[in-house]
């Protein structure tokens, strides 16, 4: 047997017929692999690009009219490095208007976070009328912006409704000048956000009870646990993936809270009643004053502080829900 016939023998039936020393198989894999590439590219492809060309890029472009003085014309030409940033780290109102920020973040958590709850275990029992309060508790979060604060800030005035009512109830030491007092100004700003969106964390709230097994509540009282013993032992603990994502909602709306403080308040009392915030900060001494390169500047580090905290949360507090959601290979490597 010659060295050719060898070599012809060692080469599979099915590879001689098709002329090749392949197997087909590994091609019509590589073909379905690209099939597949191709179909994600084509579904993933304009939300791609419409995320680069409304997030990343205005967000690149902010970070380079941060380095320059700029009044908003034409190409930006005077550059001052980090002169923008310094000054605004020296200015106390945007400092002040950062605490605001993460004093909103955190009375929003305690507030909103155990009224949510207890609304909720309310509206999850069987009662008549319970569809109409769970619309009319919602309702609040669909009305706009606009038209709550333009309503709360007419209610709120020194001659407003809230103390026309006191006075004529016989409780006029009650009336204070709650939009303009510093003492109260930002107590007031927390009873409307918590009246605005306490509606969406109650449906959060709800959503998630509805994945709570039966058989538990039913097991648990058979077992002699009153109704508040076992809500806390099973409902709260099993709300928890609920309530770690409503709070992460809720720290990020808070970060970048801007509208009803400008609403309400107007364009230079949120400052001097202390409830500033960096998006009212960056919109005053940005746009109002018509210095564009400082203003994205501000609206940088707005970005850069709510993607710190973003980042710091879902690292040590969302981790442990990613981490349950895996599967396969990538969960046993992860464990």
């Amino acid at each position: 047997m010659t060295g050719t016939q060898v070599m012809a023998g060692a080469v599979p039936e099915s590879s001689r017929r098709t002329g090749t020393g392949a197997s087909p198989a590994p091609v019509r894999r590589a073909r379905a692999d690209w099939r597949k590439r191709g179909e994600i590219a084509l579904l993933s492809g304009p939300a791609l690009l419409m995320f680069v060309g409304f997030v990343i890029l205005p967000v690149g472009m902010a970070s380079v009219y941060g380095f320059f003085k700029w009044n908003g014309f034409g190409w930006p030409t005077q550059f001052v490095g980090l002169d923008n940033y310094v000054h605004m780290w020296q200015d106390h109102t945007f400092r002040d208007a950062v605490v605001h920020n993460f004093a909103i973040v955190v009375l929003s958590l305690v507030l909103q976070g155990p009224i949510a709850i207890l609304f909720a275990l309310l509206l999850n029992q069987k009662f008549r009328g319970r569809s109409l309060i769970r619309v009319l508790i919602f309702v609040p979060y669909v009305i706009s912006e606009v038209i709550v604060g333009t309503g709360w800030n007419l209610m709120m005035q020194d001659t407003g409704a809230l103390n026309s009512l006191l006075g004529k109830l016989g409780l006029g030491f009650l009336q204070h000048s709650w939009l303009a007092d510093p003492k109260l100004a930002l107590w007031t700003l927390m009873i409307i956000i918590t009246w605005k969106y306490i509606g969406f964390a109650v449906i959060l709230m709800l959503a998630g009870m509805q994945s709570i097994p039966e058989e538990l509540f039913e097991a648990a009282a058979i077992d002699g646990a009153g109704f508040w013993k076992i809500q806390w032992n099973i409902t709260v603990p099993l709300l928890g993936p609920t309530i770690r994502i409503w709070a992460f909602l809720s720290i990020i709306g808070a970060l970048q809270l801007f509208d009803l403080v400008n609403i309400i308040w107007g364009q230079y009392i949120s400052a001097t009643a202390g409830t500033s915030t960096m998006a009212t900060y960056m919109y005053q001494n940005g746009h109002l004053a018509g210095s564009y390169g400082f203003g994205n500047a501000v609206a940088v580090m707005l970005f850069l502080i709510t993607l710190v905290v973003a980042l710091i949360y879902q690292r040590f507090v969302l981790r442990r829900d990613t981490d349950g959601a895996l599967t396969g290979d990538s969960g046993k490597a992860r464990r």
